[in-house]
């Protein structure tokens, strides 16, 4: 059984010519001799919709909530309509579309009643996005001639009670997933779930956090030891840099795991910074490809890499971050010092980026949210605090920059005309990293690229379609 998980973003859903397309798409894997497993987005930008409906309803606006809910039920009923034209058919898929609407309706009353929006009842509400897409999707699938099933994700993902960002119970999903899709697959029928959402172990509904459906598709791709997981966006992988900031970015053919999750994790968008784990677990191959672009062979992720003659393979950008710094002259050296430091952040669940010490202070990155005050106020208890927001950390990714004689003279010349506030790169051998002001983010990205990939390695980069698209512009 040679297995897939393909995973479509909203952009691969966002209406009936898409989700054409990507019905297009799994159909070819089949051809293949594949047996998918399909994981769904909601449709684009209709989780960002939810989630003001919610916040209208807990502000007491009853009438603004119902109505963003009005035009998602008549979104997603139009695109139902056009994908499913067997009477039957259609108005069944119709007749559950509306159902769903009606709980949500339902919901929202209760919260304006109460004016009250708890991160439970927020994940309940943004659930609804992929619990009716992947419904649409699984209909419209049958449409085309696939024996398509929809499974409820809430029955496979299991999570702790951590509402709105809940951790994945590796064990229980390793059980659920075979258990639920498995059998589906033997008998060729083509599983299609929600990604992003989940249950806890008494069956409340949780979610993985925005981004999530990445992380469903790894989750289902780890437990069921896939052949490949594949995540469609609505770029062709993974490129060397924003093509918005440089358009003559190149895509990267081939990366390791390690510079995945690096990349990732310091802002590059298209994969969710905990895609890669349960892939690596399993040494699964991931791929990421173009809806728009089938044809495109996108970027892979493996294990391990081949040698790639550049010094770096990507430049990632991670903005809205502020710099903390802490200044304690007599404290800094004293035992457990740091360690109380640390345990302010872990109280506000703030994740540190960045951390540089010199002999009285430590300055930390962390992203800008409405805890900085919080935070500043307990670290003040420990010494002078300032925080600085409106930065940005510049990620540098290769293999083996540690080991390279020279390359942070070449780095920081590239960048000379900018102001460097902090520099991290002993930390790891495939990263080099350093925070500026939010501003100078594109020119110091502009100039990085412009100094490193004139000249890339043809076996790591599609140099044959810069050449293309440099000889249309021209």
């Amino acid at each position: 059984m040679s297995l897939v998980v393909m995973k479509f973003g909203g952009t691969s859903v966002e209406d009936p010519a898409a989700i054409g397309r990507t019905a297009a798409i799994v159909k070819g894997r089949i051809t293949q001799g594949k047996s998918p497993v399909v994981v769904v987005s909601a449709m684009a930008k209709v989780t960002d919709q939810l989630l003001r409906a919610a916040e209208a309803a807990s502000l007491g606006d009853r009438t603004g909530a119902l109505a963003i809910s009005s035009r998602l039920r008549s979104r997603h009923r139009d695109t139902a309509a056009e994908l499913v034209k067997k009477t039957e058919d259609s108005a069944a898929i119709i007749d559950l579309i509306d159902q769903e609407f009606d709980s949500l309706d339902e919901i929202l009353r209760g919260v304006a009643a109460i004016l009250e929006l708890t991160p439970r009842i927020s994940d309940l509400i943004v659930s609804f996005g992929e619990r009716i897409s992947s419904r649409i999707v699984a209909a419209a699938f049958r449409e085309k001639g696939m024996d398509a099933a929809h499974v409820d994700a809430r029955e496979v993902i299991i999570t702790d009670s951590e509402f709105q960002k809940a951790a994945p119970l590796d064990e229980v999903i390793e059980k659920r997933a075979p258990e639920k899709l498995i059998p589906l697959v033997r008998q060729h029928k083509v599983p299609v779930m929600g990604g992003f959402i989940a249950s806890n172990e008494t069956g409340i509904t949780t979610t993985l956090g925005r981004g999530g459906s990445d992380y469903t598709g790894a989750l289902v791709g780890g437990a069921l030891s896939a052949e490949a997981i594949e995540i469609w966006t609505d770029v062709d992988g993974i490129m060397t840099t924003d093509p918005r900031i440089c358009p003559d970015a190149l895509r990267v053919k081939i990366i390791s795991f390690e510079e995945a999750a690096e990349l990732a994790y310091f802002g590059a968008k298209v994969l969710h910074p905990a895609t890669i784990l349960p892939a690596v677990r399993k040494n699964i191959p991931v791929l990421v490809l173009n809806s728009l672009n089938a044809k495109c062979e996108g970027t892979r992720i493996i294990s391990l890499a081949p040698h790639c003659k550049s010094p770096f393979k990507c430049i990632a950008v991670k903005k809205k971050l502020s710099i903390i710094d802490v200044v304690a002259s007599r404290m800094l050296m004293s035992h457990g010092y740091l360690s109380q430091i640390f345990a302010i952040f872990d109280k506000h669940k703030c994740v540190v980026d960045m951390v540089s010490t010199s002999e009285v202070s430590v300055s930390l990155t962390v992203d800008s949210n409405a805890s900085l005050p919080e935070i500043a106020a307990d670290l003040s208890k420990l010494a002078d605090v300032k925080y600085e927001p409106k930065k940005a950390l510049i990620c540098l990714v290769g293999e083996d920059i540690r080991g390279q004689n020279g390359m942070a003279a070449q780095v920081f010349n590239a960048v000379r005309h900018i102001n460097v506030r902090m520099i991290s790169q002993g930390a790891s051998e495939i990263n080099m990293s350093f925070m500026i002001e939010e501003d100078d983010a594109d020119e110091a990205v502009r100039s990085l690229h412009a100094a490193f990939f004139q000249n890339p390695d043809p076996s790591v980069f599609d140099v044959e379609a810069r050449k293309q698209l440099l000889a249309s512009s021209s």
